[in-house]
């Protein structure tokens, strides 16, 4: 498996991965099908970053840090395929956030996310991200847990 920038042959997995597991988790909000089309415009033309897990140039995993300001990111957009799901996929596209986001000399990560992902919350809590007061009202109605990672 290798870590890799986004690019826009892949801008149909990236959308295809993020509402499979909104769906089968959750539901898709108006704003994530926005962004989710748009990847370009919503998250890397904003000074964002989008990295996708990729096995034999198959994408199976993907992550987005959407710059939020002051060196801050939101690390967002987080889907693994369906079959590579407990294999470490996740585990490896965090670990080049964190380190990525140490090399670029960002400030902090921040993320939302929901407490019945519970292999989520303990990977997260495992790299070091901590709970914070959820701000009401919160940018996604899905989420009902925030976490930061400071740099």
């Amino acid at each position: 498996m290798q870590i890799a920038h986004f690019q826009q042959k892949y801008a149909n997995a990236f959308y295809d991965l993020n509402v499979e597991w909104l769906e089968r988790f959750f539901y898709v909000e108006p704003y994530d099908r926005e962004v989710l089309s748009n990847p370009e415009k919503y998250i890397i033309s904003q000074g964002g970053h989008i990295f996708l897990a990729l096995e034999n140039d198959n994408v199976i995993g993907t992550v987005a840090l959407l710059h939020r300001g002051s060196q801050e990111f939101e690390l967002t957009k987080m889907a693994v395929h369906p079959e590579e799901r407990g294999k470490g996929t996740g585990k490896k596209l965090l670990e080049h956030c964190i380190y990525f986001a140490k090399e670029q000399h960002f400030k902090r990560l921040y993320l939302y996310s929901h407490t019945k992902l519970e292999n989520a919350i303990h990977l997260y809590r495992t790299f070091g991200f901590e709970e914070i007061t959820l701000e009401f009202p919160n940018p996604y109605e899905r989420s009902n847990i925030k976490m930061e990672y400071q740099l």
